[in-house]
């Protein structure tokens, strides 16, 4: 067998592209503002090799705590026998798209300030109770049987 534990093993579906995704990232892509303490996917670009994170942290989300003129600091959960460690990784900004995992939250805020301005309590959301009670009548319901039917072979 041969040796199949190298930086980039078992990653062929992880780093490829779409069908007709392929080719260099748009302009667009690349000069995305990004601030420090913003948080950041860690999406891998394949066609950029450069500044590439290693493939456990391809679809992780973190919080951006350097950045440079090419490339970002990343601070990633990283769970370790039993225990989360936050792990500092430099990424160029190819390979990291901004996350909208804050934006609910962002939208719960703004929502709670506009009420407290107007005078009535913040809102706490409450999560969606059991069904109410109710009786279910045989006689509207039709029963559907869903016994197999039996094949035989006939060779």
């Amino acid at each position: 067998m041969p040796h199949h534990k190298g930086y980039r093993a078992k990653t062929r579906d992880m780093f490829s592209k779409a069908f007709r995704r392929h080719g260099m990232p748009t302009i667009a892509h690349t000069h995305v503002t990004i601030r420090r303490g913003d948080y950041v996917d860690v999406k891998t670009d394949p066609s950029i090799q450069k500044g590439m994170p290693y493939k456990y942290y391809h679809g992780r989300t973190g919080k951006v705590f350097n950045v440079t003129p090419h490339a970002v600091g990343v601070i990633v959960n990283k769970i370790i026998n039993n225990r989360i460690q936050k792990k500092r990784i430099n990424l160029r900004v190819e390979h990291v798209t901004k996350s909208k995992c804050r934006d609910e939250f962002l939208s719960h805020v703004k929502k709670n300030e506009e009420l407290k301005k107007a005078g009535q309590k913040g809102v706490k959301r409450q999560p969606e109770g059991p069904r109410d009670a109710h009786v279910v009548v045989t006689a509207k319901t039709q029963i559907v049987d869903q016994t197999p039917t039996l094949h035989t072979n006939t060779y």
